[in-house]
């Protein structure tokens, strides 16, 4: 009997159409491998973000979606991928693990632990590009999100959910703000996420070592991708740690995260583009690299559910130069930036914070109405100090209310400066503040401030306790309060002998 060509095609396509589809897996091979990157061909019905697995043993992301390959960075560096191995589909994306039982963890980019303390305990696997909350499921930022670092939490105020971009040249405190800032989270009921991008594996050490002495460790997660890793494990660090921070704010909770820094993190990106043959625009970054830091930004946000990601981004510039390509694209995408001045660290003046280029968007909205009541004039003052300054290098001659004024902004700038490591909650910086508005600091010399300052908050915690948990507690400053602060502070000058 003879069968025509078109029937046997028939009779397979029957044959065929009664197998279910997820039996049938859709594989490919690849063609081309190198610099922890492969082409792939065959997988027509792949998608963006996917994760894939090789017959070797190793995984990938497909990152470039072309008509002919799809482009796939391996996640693992150490095992090899050959060409002609055969690929095969997963059909879900690339996931990470969440859960508290990440708490006091240090994690790499695709959730292996570095601290050597067995396996995470994780609660579920979530993806790390989701759909972020629309503006309707968001409240304004009306909370204070403590830092402990005075210039900043009266100068340039953080609030619960706000996005405020450290900036600054290297080596003048950025990372040493994020620590303290965390430090001061203990007890008041924040989770903290750090994430170390391209940084060195001492650094992070000592970081993770900091915190674990100081009892901070156990509300934080490290997310690590150093400067030895691939650069899709720098790229994807961010978005994993702000998978985490997701978890915890879908539960209601407040979270820190610090990225530090996107600098190294677009670097990363550039570099994985051209593995790609994306067109290179402005200094060699693709043209969507905005979009990179955008969609990762725009994920902190105060939910009205309660929950909450406040977002401290950290981007080094060369030279303080503030207008190079990276800088203006986060400037204007954060909530206000804080500029750390080389200039002023190098006269030690820490923390090295320009108050005259710092803005927070989020303004007093984000601080206690103690503080506010202490802070409506500094701004102005310390502007008219820096002027006043900059005109008497002249060797002009000053009249008697210009040398009041620079006398003043001396002691301003003496009072807010702070070493590492120790910070104040905002009673004690409303009592630093209230001796500078109430003149009892103009007749002491510059070394006797800061003592005086911190000696006078000693006196009150220990003799007028009552007081001070007062304040603590209304979080504001009543007129009584102020009359009676104002009798404590004359009583305290007359005691007050400097060391």
């Amino acid at each position: 009997m003879n069968f025509k060509s078109t029937d046997l095609v028939s009779l397979f396509e029957k044959s065929l159409a009664d197998l279910p589809d997820h039996d049938i897996d859709e594989i490919g091979f690849v063609l081309q491998v190198g610099d922890a990157i492969c082409k792939v061909h065959g997988l027509n019905n792949v998608m963006y973000n996917e994760l894939v697995e090789f017959d070797g043993g190793n995984k990938g992301i497909v990152l470039n979606l072309d008509e002919d390959y799809v482009s796939v960075f391996l996640i693992y560096t150490h095992i090899p991928v050959s060409e002609l191995e055969v690929v095969k589909r997963t059909r879900h994306v690339f996931k990470t693990p969440v859960g508290t039982g990440l708490l006091g963890r240090v994690i790499n980019a695709v959730g292996k632990p570095l601290d050597a303390l067995g396996e995470l305990n994780y609660e579920e696997l979530r993806p790390i590009e989701v759909t972020i909350p629309g503006i309707i499921e968001r409240t304004p930022i009306n909370q204070s999100l403590e830092t402990g670092i005075m210039v900043i939490d009266s100068l340039v105020p953080i609030g619960r959910g706000q996005r405020e971009l450290l900036i600054g040249n290297r080596n003048t405190g950025k990372t040493s703000i994020a620590t303290d800032t965390i430090l001061h989270q203990k007890g008041k009921d924040v989770i903290c996420i750090f994430v170390s991008i391209g940084g060195r594996q001492s650094n992070l050490a000592r970081i993770a070592r900091l915190l674990e002495e100081n009892g901070a460790l156990e509300y934080t997660v490290i997310v690590s991708a150093d400067a030895a890793e691939a650069a899709l494990d720098r790229y994807l660090a961010p978005y994993v740690g702000c998978t985490i921070a997701e978890y915890f704010r879908d539960k209601g909770r407040d979270v820190l995260i610090i990225y530090d820094d996107l600098s190294n993190h677009a670097i990363a990106y550039r570099e994985m583009s051209l593995l790609m043959r994306r067109a290179p625009g402005r200094e060699a970054f693709p043209g969507d690299i905005f979009y990179l830091h955008s969609r990762l930004l725009e994920r902190a946000g105060k939910l009205k559910d309660g929950g909450s990601i406040t977002a401290l981004p950290m981007v080094q510039v060369q030279a303080n130069d503030i207008t190079a390509y990276i800088p203006t694209n986060l400037i204007s995408i954060t909530d206000g930036q804080i500029f750390l001045d080389s200039k002023l660290f190098n006269e030690g003046i820490r923390p090295a914070v320009n108050v005259e280029l710092s803005v927070s968007r989020v303004g007093s909205a984000a601080q206690t109405k103690a503080i506010k009541q202490m802070t409506k004039a500094l701004r102005l003052e310390l502007a008219q100090y820096h002027e006043l300054l900059d005109f008497s290098q002249f060797g002009t001659e000053l009249d008697l209310i210009s040398q009041k004024r620079l006398a003043r902004g001396a002691r301003i700038v003496e009072l807010l400066k702070q070493n590492q490591y120790q910070t104040f909650n905002f009673v004690d910086q409303s009592l630093m503040l209230l001796l500078l508005k109430e003149n009892f600091l103009d007749k002491l010399s510059l070394k006797e401030v800061r003592p005086f300052a911190h000696n006078f908050i000693s006196y009150v915690k220990s003799v007028y306790k009552d007081l001070y948990n007062e304040i603590y507690e209304k979080a504001d400053l009543s007129q009584p309060d102020l009359k009676k602060l104002k009798e404590i502070a004359e009583e305290f000058a007359k005691l007050f002998s400097p060391a």
